[in-house]
């Protein structure tokens, strides 16, 4: 079939992640979590302001990190192109990138204006996400061992048969221990949790579900390649304290309500794009070779649900010859 005539960005899209994985690989090992952020977020705003579009950046992630980012409500593009929403994490897994661990991505995903939900100051999400096969069937209401059992059901699989990815924090204790006396597997991670999700969506992968809570940002991308990959999250706020609760109801946001992936990000014509930072089981990460390096990337399309993976391959020196330093 041929897709749609109307403009994919997303190959402008993975030219920003590329931008801001390399950059931000430059740190990788080096224990400096600040540094490697900021790498990221000036190679990513650099291309950013290359693309024909008229962009508001709704999601960054600074705010729960107290990290360098490209600000909410900030203007990116030419403004020549259509008016999008911008979430953006340039790197998933700053601690991954620090401490050289596998798994760290940069991350951006783009829909029509107004269609992308915005937390503000609540960094935090309670968090469940499947993916096409079991979506429809979770509720992040129900038990725990309810909710495996449904997902058992739909793959025609066992529950300790079932592998749930958690991210490993104290808030995370109740999931961990429900899902062991459900009797499933479990896999514990340090950070990424947008990669994460997009496991349980993953053909190849061996995630079938994921619980916990975790960052609003990452709900909000995550939401993003589920949309392209026809999996499913719900999510609902997780203030940290009294403080963010009275922001919520300064600002009208329901604490009670449970959100959908259409909620995090609506609109029918949604863009994903990622490239590894560090070699993971999702992309490979950024190889640095003699004045060149390689970047492998995904790329995904809500509206067509095409899932495009790349390897691309930079040459420093030709990029220098003619004025590119964003790159290097």
């Amino acid at each position: 079939m041929i897709e749609v005539p109307d403009r994919n960005f997303g190959l402008d899209l993975v030219r920003v992640t590329e931008t801001a994985a390399m950059a931000a690989a430059r740190w990788q090992g080096r224990g400096d979590k600040e540094a490697a952020d900021q790498a990221a977020v000036d190679g990513m705003r650099a291309h950013l302001t290359t693309i024909d579009l008229d962009g508001m950046v709704v999601i960054g992630e600074g705010e729960k990190d107290a990290a360098p980012m490209l600000f909410n409500g900030e203007r990116v593009g030419t403004g020549k192109g259509p008016k999008v929403d911008i979430a953006v994490d340039p790197i998933d897994g700053t601690r991954l990138t620090a401490l050289g661990l596998p798994g760290a991505l940069s991350v951006i995903a783009v829909s029509e204006r107004g269609t992308m939900y915005a937390p503000g100051s609540l960094v935090y999400m309670d968090k469940i996400a499947v993916g096409p096969e079991a979506a429809g069937m979770i509720d992040l209401d129900a038990p725990v061992d309810r909710n495996l059992a449904r997902v058992a059901k739909a793959k025609g699989a066992d529950v300790n048969d079932l592998t749930v990815i958690i991210l490993d924090r104290p808030r995370n204790e109740h999931y961990i221990r429900a899902v062991r006396a459900a009797g499933a597997r479990i896999r514990l991670i340090q950070d990424g949790d947008v990669s994460a999700a997009i496991a349980t969506a993953r053909p190849d992968s061996e995630i079938d579900l994921m619980l916990g809570i975790g960052g609003s940002p990452e709900a909000v991308l995550a939401a993003a390649a589920l949309r392209c990959m026809d999996g499913e999250i719900q999510c609902r706020l997780w203030p940290r304290d009294d403080s963010e609760r009275q922001w919520a109801r300064d600002n009208g946001l329901d604490l009670d309500q449970v959100m959908d992936t259409e909620d995090l990000v609506g609109g029918d014509n949604v863009f994903f794009a990622a490239t590894g930072v560090t070699t993971g089981e999702f992309l490979r990460g950024v190889q640095f070779r003699a004045d060149s390096a390689v970047t492998h990337s995904v790329m995904m399309r809500s509206r067509t649900g095409s899932i495009r993976y790349m390897d691309a391959y930079h040459n420093f020196r030709k990029l220098r010859e003619i004025g590119v330093t964003t790159l290097d």
